[in-house]
């Protein structure tokens, strides 16, 4: 199986609102298992992610708050239900996730559920070593959050496969 080439989204920095982002980019996997059942994609979800050395850390779904990771590089995988997300924090950029869709949010990136499907669920991953704290942003804390994430490190592998590096060197 080959591996998805991503859509790219660049958020920039927010200082009005205090949301790091990144300058490196959100990558948008579309479809990537093509699995009906929900729970089999979920499992396939989580055994991706360890195939490629994140390890699966949650089954839920996406906060309705903007909160951002400025310890942890994020992956999340639509296994049920579609929602309308915002990325970048509450002046951010909407899109919608679909069943079979990853996101890979690099530290910093702000993000939240604007409406969601009752059954709406996701698996969460991270890097090995990372350990997310759920922030929300603080224009005044905004140049400790940015020093937080830029000390994060990059890791090699993409957690749908192929080089993270690639995507993001």
């Amino acid at each position: 199986m080959s591996t998805p080439q991503p859509e790219r989204l660049h958020l920039d920095s927010d200082a009005a609102t205090g949301y790091p982002n990144s300058p490196l980019p959100v990558l948008v996997y579309r479809q990537v298992l093509d699995i009906s059942n929900a729970e089999e994609r979920a499992d396939a979800f989580e055994s991706m992610f360890k195939r490629h050395g994140w390890p699966p850390a949650w089954r839920y779904h996406l906060y309705d708050f903007d909160h951002f990771h400025s310890t942890a590089h994020e992956a999340l995988s639509i296994f049920r239900g579609q929602a309308r997300a915002r990325l970048g924090g509450p002046n951010g950029q909407e899109l919608m996730l679909y069943p079979g869709d990853v996101l890979v949010l690099p530290a910093g990136v702000g993000h939240a559920s604007l409406e969601a499907d009752d059954d709406f669920c996701m698996v969460g991953a991270y890097p090995p070593g990372q350990k997310p704290e759920i922030e929300r942003g603080d224009p005044a804390k905004l140049a400790a959050a940015k020093a937080r994430v830029a000390a994060v490190a990059l890791p090699e592998d993409s957690p749908v496969g192929g080089s993270l590096t690639g995507q993001w060197g």
